[in-house]
């Protein structure tokens, strides 16, 4: 079926078919040949992994530093309110304490009016 639609119409594609599938000829002229190019300069194959490395090691040092100062804000922050919950128990058990010494002062005061 595929050669009928290829040999069907005006022109006949299989000939030229046949043909695209033959080895080309290289061809090469003087002034081709003639032409050299001058050489590259020499690279150091390194380079690439130095910057990368570079980057690498400057970014994780950018970012320890960041988390650092963030660690360290939030333990002041943390450590400044613990400070003040601790003063806060504090009094709280003094006040405690002189409301008890009443209480047991009157207590004693009560026991003796009956004595």
């Amino acid at each position: 079926m595929a050669s009928r639609i290829l040999t069907t119409g005006p022109r006949n594609i299989l000939p030229l078919l046949r043909h695209a599938g033959a080895p080309r000829a290289l061809h090469a002229t003087a002034r081709a040949l003639a032409d050299t190019a001058a050489p590259l300069p020499a690279r150091k194959p390194i380079g690439a992994f130095r910057g990368g490395l570079f980057g690498f090691l400057l970014g994780a040092t950018a970012a320890g530093a960041g988390v650092y100062s963030y660690v360290l804000r939030e333990y002041k922050a943390s450590n400044e309110l613990l400070t003040e919950d601790i003063y806060a128990l504090q009094t709280a058990c003094q006040r405690l304490s002189t409301h008890v010494q009443n209480l047991e002062e009157k207590i004693d005061a009560a026991e003796r009016k009956r004595k």
